[in-house]
């Protein structure tokens, strides 16, 4: 609701599984729901309002929505802790901003998808660099978190376009950042153009070798990446055409990082048998998806052994066999 375009590459619908919109009367029923479960797990969560631009919808019904919400949040504070939502960076504005404010909202997230008009345009996200920017500014201003979503791959970009778009993201200075690879999905103009001939994705290796870089980069400049590729849905299975898409995508740049670590590390060191030694959380990591980083280093001639050591301080500690 509320997106006053339609994207080259969107199927609303499919992205966030519904077709109709919440009632407040809905959201009244879900929030009671919610918060019994909330407070017997004993946790807190935001109250989000997602699946398409909430600043553009009808106002009237914008405002039910957001006073059912603070109203819980006013009632449950130990469950719920504040309001959080996406919209487009062309539909801010201090009027927009003083309603949400005056309702609790914390944190907006902007789909800027990209930092390049050329790529905007042939995707018809309907607004420009320069918005995001002047939107990014004023939700700081007016003291909210501000997030950043961008697409990784549409239509008409580059690797190099993509990573520049990152850098200015950071310059933005946001508190969070999602990143999503393109998914081509049935129904969608970005669809008709795969099938045309007209439109390439990256491969998959492209997309974890740059969203590797890109999960570096903003982890250097302390901006929080909370989400890394689309969350996993039967939906998007059915519906996927092409693209980047993988339950475990965000784990696999991670273990892509890591493994350029470890060769960095065994460049230096002399010899090619080594020990590894790594908490158990890291393992899966620094082994790699289906063994990929083992793989590729015994590819490069080295002989690997990996074990789980939750003394291991850091990511990793690489020892040469033989030598404690």
């Amino acid at each position: 609701m509320g997106c006053p375009f339609c994207c080259s590459f969107c199927n609303q619908g499919i992205i966030s599984g519904k077709t109709k919109a919440p009632t407040d009367r809905e959201l009244i029923t879900l929030l009671n729901q919610q918060q019994e479960i909330l407070k017997r797990n004993n946790v807190c969560a935001e109250i989000a309002f997602f699946g398409g631009s909430f600043t553009a919808i009808d106002r009237n019904y914008m405002i039910k929505l957001l006073s059912a919400a603070k109203n819980f949040c006013d009632k449950f504070p130990e469950q719920y802790t504040g309001l959080r939502c996406s919209t487009r960076p062309d539909f801010i504005d201090e009027e927009i901003l003083c309603i949400l404010k005056e309702y609790g909202m914390r944190s907006i997230e902007l789909g800027a998808q990209s930092m390049n008009n050329d790529v905007l345009e042939k995707n018809n996200r309907g607004h420009t660099a320069s918005d995001v920017k002047v939107a990014s500014k004023m939700i700081r201003d007016f003291g909210f978190s501000l997030g950043l979503q961008m697409m990784t791959g549409l239509y008409g970009s580059t690797i190099e376009s993509d990573l520049d778009t990152a850098k200015q993201f950071i310059e933005l200075k946001p508190d969070t950042v999602r990143i999503y690879p393109t998914v081509v999905l049935k129904h969608t103009r970005l669809a008709e153009y795969f099938n045309k001939g007209i439109y390439k994705p990256f491969s998959f290796d492209e997309s974890v070798e740059l969203c590797s870089n890109l999960l570096k980069m903003f982890e250097k400049n302390n901006v929080k990446v909370i989400r890394l590729g689309l969350h996993a849905s039967d939906d998007i299975k059915n519906d996927f055409i092409a693209g980047t898409y993988h339950p475990a995508f965000r784990e696999i740049c991670e273990s892509r990082n890591i493994l350029n670590k470890i060769i960095e590390q065994l460049n230096i060191l002399k010899g090619n048998t080594f020990n590894i030694y790594t908490n158990s959380r890291n393992l899966s990591k620094v082994i790699g998806h289906k063994k990929s980083n083992l793989n590729t280093l015994e590819k490069k001639g080295y002989k690997i052994k990996i074990f789980s050591d939750d003394f291991c301080k850091g990511e990793f500690k690489i020892v040469k066999t033989g030598v404690s």
